[in-house]
């Protein structure tokens, strides 16, 4: 599945296009600092036309893993399926500052 990512200063976006796939046959799992989508297509297609008939399925699963530089906000990240794109919004954790300390030597 083809991906994007970008990088704003408090969130990354992530944008999937999944044609022909249904919310309820995506599974998104997202950890500190990576997601993974996950996704199941089921389809059959029937004709019957004058003498001829003709039948399409194509099913399958397939997943993707996006990582981040920075962790993320599992608690506050959002998902929305329209018309065939996915778009994940997380926003980054605010980095912590680093506790430097001076060792006086005696």
């Amino acid at each position: 599945m083809p991906v994007e990512l970008h990088e704003k200063e408090k969130e990354y976006s992530v944008k999937a296009e999944l044609p022909g796939i249904k919310k309820e046959d995506l599974d998104i799992d997202i950890d500190k600092n990576h997601i993974t989508i996950n996704a199941k297509k089921e389809e059959e297609k029937k004709e019957d036309t004058k003498g001829y008939r003709k039948s399409e399925f194509h099913y399958g699963e397939f997943s993707r893993t996006v990582y981040f530089p920075q962790d993320i906000d599992i608690e506050k990240t959002s998902a929305k399926l329209e018309n065939g794109v996915l778009n994940i919004v997380a926003p980054k954790v605010a980095a912590e500052k680093e506790h430097i300390k001076k060792l006086s030597v005696s």
